[in-house]
This record gives C-alpha cells, structure tokens and sequence, in this order.
C-alpha cells in the first residue's frame, strides 16, 4: 500500500473551494462569509494540532496515552453536546457516562473479537470515530428529549397524577428521543456507496488499498458505529429523563434550563 504526501501548498490550493464559498454567500447576500472563513480557520488549526497529538501518542506507542487522548475526547465531545441539548437539566452528566460507556464497550469489544489489535494506530483513529458519532447521536437524541417534555407537559403530569411512574409517562418523548439520535446513522448507513462514499473507504482507496479491503474495513465500522450510537443514545436518554421528574414521581418546574 503506496502512502499519501499532502504539502502545504497543495491544502493551500483547496482553499480556493473554501473561497468559492465564500463567493457564493457573498453574491446572495447570506452572510455566511465570517463563519466560513472561521469554520476554515478553525478546522486548519485543530486538526493541525491533533495532528501533532496523535503523531507523539503513536510515537510513544503506550496505551496509557491513547486511554488518556480517549478520556479528553470523551470529555469535551460531552461540553460540546451539552450545548445541543440545553433544554435538559444537568445534560453534561448523562452525556459524558453515555460517551464513556459507549466508547469503552465498542472498542473493548472489537478488541475482544480481534477485529483490531490493541494498539494506538487502530484505538485513536477508530475511538475519534465512535465519540464522534456517539457525540452527535446523544445530542441530537437529548436536544428532542427536552423539546418533547416541554411541549407534552400537560400529557405527562396527568399521566403522573394517574399514578404512572415517571419512566411509564415520559416513555413516549423518550422512544422519539431516541428515535431521533438514531435516524441518521441508519440512513447514511443505508445508503453507503449508493449516495456517498463515507470517509475511511475514501480514505483507503486514495492511499492505494484494495477496493475488498477497502469495503470490508469500512463495513466493521460502519457496524461498530451503528453499535455505539444506540448504546450511546440509549444511555444519555435514559439518564436525562430522570432530571425532569422529582424523587415523588412529579414533573419538575421546566421555566429555567440547567446545564
């Protein structure tokens, strides 16, 4: 398998598509212009920096440093979501206990399998990928999830006032909740290849992979992701909800939002 050499001066030259961009918000007036330049900006600098991290974890080759690279993606995937589903009283736990289970169980269990080995060059690169979808599924599943308590409240203190427990009454917003942090994957999923050609089959195929292993590799992740998602989705929603009801199964004041 050939390697890829990408120089500065060739990113430099695919900012001209970033630069069409910004062309095209310019002409109509969206003023977009400032977001795309810092989402450019932005981009460049990160993954310039993680670069550099993930280079000195494969360096040293220690799993102490990919559990620890882990834990920080862990953590700040759980303070970026947390803004996503504001809605939710104390949404910052349940998404970091959802992440960090989700992201262990996955990659414990690839490991387990044999599906790939316990080194940095599979952990770093596949762990990025699960908090990452985990990351939005949760999001997206507990941003509903706060959305839905408020506007069936009435339905769910008088289900409450009937004598249901709080899982039974708030059931209903948590499928959908859920529902909602799961749709996508399956829909990309499903329409891999047929639509859009996800980015590690991408990436494989630039470097000179064989077009079966190609698609093998990215039909593991394709199936780990969809794991991780649902564990992750699962969790967040079944932690989260419990911050809207008291201890006496009775809906709390939903005026304020806390984080």
């Amino acid at each position: 398998m050939s390697s890829v050499h990408v120089s500065l001066g060739e990113v430099a030259a695919a900012l001209a598509l970033a630069a069409t961009a910004v062309a095209v918000s310019a002409i109509q007036r969206a003023r977009l212009e400032g977001e795309i330049g810092l989402a450019a900006l932005r981009a460049f600098v990160q993954l310039t920096a993680v670069g550099y991290v993930v280079k000195l974890v494969f360096e040293q080759d220690r799993l102490v440093f990919v559990v620890a690279l882990l834990v920080a993606m862990t953590l700040f995937g759980a303070l970026t979501a947390r803004r996503r589903a504001a809605a939710v009283p104390g949404a910052f736990w349940p998404l970091l206990v959802a992440l960090a289970l989700a992201a262990a169980a996955t990659l414990g269990l690839v490991v387990a399998l044999g599906v790939f080995a316990a080194e940095p060059r599979y952990l770093v690169p596949v762990g990025g990928m699960v908090i990452g979808n985990a990351m939005t599924a949760a999001a997206v599943a507990l941003n509903r999830l706060g959305d839905d308590v408020r506007a069936e409240a009435p339905r769910i203190e008088a289900t409450l006032a009937l004598g249901a427990p709080a899982r039974e009454a708030l059931r209903p917003v948590m499928r959908r909740s859920l529902r909602s942090g799961l749709i996508p994957l399956i829909d990309s999923t499903k329409t891999t290849d047929l639509v859009f050609f996800p980015g590690t089959m991408v990436g494989m195929l630039l470097a000179g992979a064989a077009p079966v292993d190609a698609v093998r590799l990215q039909l593991v992740l394709l199936y780990v992701l969809l794991g991780a998602v649902a564990l992750a989705a699962l969790i967040a929603v079944t932690l989260a909800q419990r911050g809207f009801v008291t201890a006496a199964h009775q809906l709390r004041e939903l005026g304020a939002t806390s984080t």
